[in-house]
């Protein structure tokens, strides 16, 4: 029997742990219990408040951020923006498909992407296109300026799509367009933009891509893999908190 189309609309969806922790931080905006111009309790607060981890606060409070129903002062923390009960209800209540957890998709990628590192590696070729988003990283010198900034979220982005493509399996490939688009919603840039912001931290994750790339196009599959585990695993760290 053919599903009418409009019954996609009404299906069911569980929300996402950290749309649910937002939910409750705008209750408590509406409420008055965080005025506007307040301070939030800390993310660790509210972590234990809730009783969720921390990377779920930290993603609430990004896609909040992102509503522009609060803002956050580098060192200082969170607070309820001055006009947070004028952003729209659109922006409220209708928000639509939510954007993936980050640090969901981050534990996605720490399953699928060694695997596609190991499998890229039997192959041993070189790839330009993928040296040509390494050449890109390597051009970025001050991440705080937006162009340079846009420069590597994206060269970021394709170089890791292109290891898939690098393992000339479609199914693969059509795998790490979903992922690639996850690591281009809003949220997901939101909080790398927060938790990644420092330029010796930028020079190591090119040098961490260096490494993966030079395992892949070498045929060392172990390594490869342990190189891409180990660059997941301080990205998930370094979005994870703030504070």
């Amino acid at each position: 029997m053919k599903r009418d189309r409009d019954d996609d609309s009404l299906a069911f969806r569980p929300k996402q742990i950290y749309e649910q922790v937002a939910d409750q931080i705008r209750v408590g905006i509406a409420g008055g219990i965080y005025r506007a111009g307040s301070r939030l309790p800390s993310e660790r607060d509210l972590s234990q408040r809730l009783k969720v981890s921390r990377p779920a606060v930290r993603e609430a409070i990004g896609a909040l951020q992102n509503e522009g129903m609060v803002v956050t002062r580098q060192g200082s923390g969170t607070y309820v923006a001055e006009r947070a009960s004028e952003v729209p209800r659109a922006a409220r209540d209708d928000r639509g498909e939510a954007d993936f957890s980050p640090n969901s998709t981050l534990e996605v990628r720490l399953l699928i992407e060694p695997a596609v590192a190991r499998l890229a590696a039997r192959r041993g070729k070189r790839d330009l296109l993928a040296e040509s988003y390494l050449q890109r990283m390597a051009a970025v010198k001050d991440i705080t300026d937006p162009q340079q900034q846009q420069l590597w979220k994206e060269s970021d982005r394709l170089f890791h799509r292109q290891l898939a493509a690098m393992t000339e399996d479609a199914l693969i490939v059509k795998i790490a367009d979903e992922i690639a688009d996850s690591m281009n919603q809003p949220l997901w840039n939101r909080l790398r933009d927060d938790g990644i912001y420092d330029p010796e931290r930028i020079q190591l994750y090119f040098a961490e891509h260096r490494l993966i790339y030079e395992a892949i196009i070498s045929g060392d599959e172990n390594s490869a893999a342990f190189y891409v585990e180990g660059h997941l695993k301080r990205v998930q760290r370094d979005i994870a908190t703030r504070e």
